[in-house]
């Protein structure tokens, strides 16, 4: 379904919509020479117009089922055309800077069924205001999920409007906007059937104990999911994550602040809380044993925390058997290792996922976790440098269930492709990438081998990684995985990684090819 329009055309569109209905339909003559002058000859055939007999619903649900540039051309054909596509248009993208008021009236006459709204503004242009934001609330009285960026001229007002005015709404994610607590508190206050909602860079906070608590008003019991992005002072949210009874979700994202003691309050008052990500957040071990309260957690990221040990994460393990997915960016601090993985492997044997990123796990703890979680399908280790042909080897030999396996940075050579090749049955995907000693010998050998199994090799060398490793460094890392295991649609990264998969073939293409020994990193 098409999720933009252009504001900038929508005036020319009913011109070349009054153009194209002034055409004649298309017939087909047939008028074949005649060779006696005295016979009158002549057969004309006009096509029947299936697509007009077609009802509204019909030819609306084919819209739906169109990319927007193919609605945009769509909407352009006839009278008739322009009316259904506006109609059944449900998602709506549009550029939120100040000049788009004035067109509001009639873009939502046109679109006049939108339930899902993004108003988008670059940082260095003017915003919608107020006015603008609340001549939308009457228009769009059904609007379900809004999405506000840099819009930074809306304010508490604007804001209290719309919340009263679009009482169903049930996701709102807003970023880089400045109406603060009292806006945000407008939402909650009046949208009680809000259920997921997500802030990034919200502006106008107050610092200390004069900052304003959000929530958790009307959302008490339908908000399911929060997530906060690089938030100042975000504790201000307490009192709403405290509040969500049934709160299932919660992610924080550089978040500023000492985050322990409100854990501990929020895991003293709520216990449903079934994920968890903490990224680059001031957290300790007493934060991981607040977490290990909530017995039915079991998604868990700790990305960035060096302040987290083994002996947060045993508290995890212990307490939180439910666990199925885990995620660890040990930042390479060395504080999580052999002894935290161990306790996973005892307690959490329903595992399904893990991602290991800069920790140094070693066989012991490999092993454990390969004979313990049966049911492991999706594994990752990335920046290890304990992770080799051992460890490799034993994977292939304990883990029965592994499906998707991905290996980045670490000392594993050819050896270690031998080794999949006999072991893990049902391993569907190898990503091995910036392991220098795996060739794409090693890499045609494991496909020959296994003629159904997908190889992907990335020969490039590997970037030096130390403890002040990149944002960017690090994410690579994340990414890499996520298009591996668990498809993330991430459009620029998987561009990145066809790039140089398809390096890495003609790579090997060639050197079977010539015979000889040049490596794949030469190929730029």
């Amino acid at each position: 379904m098409g999720q933009s329009t252009s504001t900038a055309a929508f005036s020319s569109r009913r011109e070349v919509s009054n153009c194209y209905r002034a055409k004649v339909k298309p017939t087909a003559l047939i008028s074949p020479t005649l060779t006696d002058e005295s016979s009158d000859f002549h057969v004309s055939n006009t096509a029947p117009d299936y697509i007009s007999e077609l009802p509204d619903e019909c030819l609306a649900y084919i819209f739906q089922s169109l990319s927007s540039g193919d609605r945009k051309q769509c909407s352009l054909v006839c009278k008739r055309w322009l009316t259904i596509e506006g109609q059944s248009r449900r998602r709506l993208s549009l550029n939120a800077q100040a000049c788009l008021f004035p067109l509001i009236p009639s873009l939502f006459s046109r679109f006049d069924a939108v339930t899902k709204l993004a108003l988008k503004c670059e940082r260095r242009s003017v915003s919608i205001e107020d006015d603008a934001l609340i001549l939308i609330s009457y228009k769009c009285r059904n609007l379900m999920r809004l999405k506000l960026r840099a819009c930074g001229e809306l304010t508490y007002t604007g804001m209290e409007t719309f919340a009263k005015n679009c009482k169903g709404l049930k996701k709102l994610s807003c970023g880089s906007c400045t109406f603060g607590a009292k806006g945000m508190n407008a939402i909650l206050n009046n949208c009680a059937s809000l259920e997921e909602l997500s802030v990034k860079r919200l502006r106008g906070i107050t610092d200390g104990t004069a900052a304003e608590p959000i929530g958790p008003g009307l959302v008490a019991s339908s908000l399911k999911t929060l997530c906060l992005k690089e938030i100042y002072n975000g504790q201000c949210f307490g009192p709403l994550i405290i509040g969500a009874k049934n709160l299932r979700t919660l992610k924080l994202f550089h978040c500023s602040g000492d985050w322990d003691k409100l854990l501990e309050v929020i895991a003293d008052q709520t216990s449903g809380l079934v994920e968890i990500h903490l990224e680059r957040l001031q957290v300790t071990d007493v934060g991981l044993a607040a977490i290990s309260n909530f017995p039915n957690l079991e998604i868990l990221h700790l990305v960035k925390t060096p302040e987290c040990t083994n002996l947060g994460l045993v508290s995890v393990a212990e307490r939180c058997k439910l666990l199925r997915k885990l995620h660890i960016d040990g930042w390479k601090a060395n504080r999580i290792g052999d002894d935290g993985l161990i306790a996973v492997s005892k307690f959490c044997t329903n595992l399904q996922e893990l991602v290991l990123i800069a920790v140094n796990p070693t066989k012991l703890s490999l092993e454990m976790l390969a004979s313990n979680c049966q049911n492991l399908e999706r594994l990752a280790l990335c920046g290890s440098d304990t992770v080799g042909d051992a460890e490799i080897s034993c994977i292939a030999a304990k883990c029965i269930a592994l499906k998707k396996l991905c290996i980045k940075s670490c000392p594993v050579s050819d050896e270690g492709m031998e080794a999949l090749a006999s072991g893990c049955p049902n391993l569907v995907k190898v990503k091995v990438k910036k392991c220098k000693a795996v060739t794409c010998d090693g890499a045609d050998w494991l496909r020959a081998s296994r003629g159904s199994l997908a190889v992907n090799l990335d020969t490039v060398e590997p970037e030096p990684q130390d403890a002040s490793a990149s944002d960017r460094g690090a994410q690579e890392n994340v990414v890499e995985f996520a298009s591996v295991v668990v498809a993330a649609p991430i459009i620029a990264s998987r561009n990145t990684g066809r790039s140089a998969s398809f390096k890495s073939r003609l790579a090997c293409t060639l050197r079977r090819l010539s015979g000889g020994n040049s490596s794949s990193r030469n190929i730029s």
